[in-house]
């Protein structure tokens, strides 16, 4: 009997756990706890290693010596990096899947959360509340609603179809980036983990598509209010964003979303775009450096909103990211290709 090992800091329900065993009778299920942020394997037996061929684990990795019969790992998260690097998943071909999928509703409640906060003046009502202050808004035209605004997603993963869906709730138009060509109907589409009436799955909602680098300044000239960044980090993004691509939002003075990677922008072309007041505002849940820190110029402008990369926290993380774990293992069994698996040669 094969195992299906567990190696993560919280305990799956007893329902969920008993249904994987009945589903699957001849995967021995074990679960062993551990710190959230430990890097350090617990004690587990060289037998069990052996015959584990599935691991649902975040940052803990047997060696492929340990575990020569490891088939499929289930990341928690749905970045990848932790892995890159390590000789299980570079030198072996061993299915290594994020969890895609278990972002997309919360991470798509911030983006708009705080665009919606900047354009109604929220932060500016909040200071006068701390103050005991009622100002009446000097006009009744003094925020623009989304209705109409055109939204640029920058990476149009399961995160970036997410925020198109409650975009088009909004009234906004779309417009869609990819590093990678997807000309066709076809290969607009995505198998990615989709919570159900959630999304863009099909890949219909985007009213213009840009794909790969000699498409990006086209796109962010594009007439675009708000851009929202959910890319990863490669060395293909890295500071994609500098100088030049912040004069190209000038335009239209965008409001910039990144729920990515902080190292996707150029930081200090980030300064200078707010300095040259050549963005109407952003918001950042990540940063380049990360943490930021305290004396960052970053921290002291009233048109940024900045959190501690917490955008994708949610009470529902585990549960989905349970479903995403039960349905790649369905899909074994059924002789189909999992979802979310890492590209070795991309890096994600």
């Amino acid at each position: 009997m094969s195992v299906f090992l567990i190696l993560i800091h919280f305990t799956p329900p007893a329902e969920w756990l008993d249904m994987i065993r009945q589903t699957y009778p001849d995967l021995r299920v074990e679960v062993h706890l551990t710190d959230m942020y430990s890097l350090e394997l617990p004690a587990i037996a060289a037998e069990t290693w052996a015959e584990t061929t599935v691991l649902f684990t975040w940052k803990l990795f047997p060696t492929k010596e340990m575990a020569p019969k490891l088939q499929y790992v289930q990341l928690l998260s749905a970045g990848a990096g932790q892995i890159m690097g390590l000789p299980v998943f570079e030198s072996t071909e061993i299915a290594f899947c994020t969890s895609n999928g278990v972002h997309p509703p919360q991470i798509a409640e911030w983006v708009f959360s705080t665009f919606l906060a900047f354009q109604h003046h929220i932060p500016e009502y909040l200071d006068n509340q701390r103050e005991s202050k009622w100002i009446d808004p000097v006009t009744d035209e003094d925020t623009e609603d989304a209705v109409g605004l055109r939204v640029g997603i920058m990476g149009y993963g399961c995160v970036g179809r997410q925020v198109a869906h409650v975009a088009r709730a909004f009234g906004m138009n779309i417009h869609a980036y990819t590093l990678h060509e997807r000309a066709t109907a076809e290969s607009r589409k995505s198998d990615a983990y989709t919570e159900a009436g959630l999304g863009d799955p099909e890949g219909v909602l985007p009213a213009r598509w840009f794909s790969g680098k000699e498409q990006l300044d086209e796109f962010l000239a594009s007439d675009l209010d708000l851009l929202v960044i959910t890319l990863p980090l490669t060395k293909e993004t890295d500071k994609m964003l500098g100088p030049e691509q912040f004069a190209l939002l000038s335009k239209k003075k965008t409001y910039v979303s990144n729920v990515g990677r902080g190292g996707v922008i150029d930081t200090d072309a980030l300064v200078a775009a707010l300095d040259q007041d050549l963005i109407r505002g952003a918001a950042l849940d990540v940063t380049e450096p990360e943490p930021l820190p305290e004396d960052h110029r970053l921290w002291k402008f009233k048109n940024v909103i900045i959190t501690p990369h917490c955008a994708g926290n949610s009470n529902h993380y585990y549960e989905r990211v349970l479903k995403i774990l039960a349905y790649n293992l369905q899909r074994r069994a059924e002789g189909k290709p999992v979802v979310n698996q890492v590209s070795r040669s991309l890096g994600y």
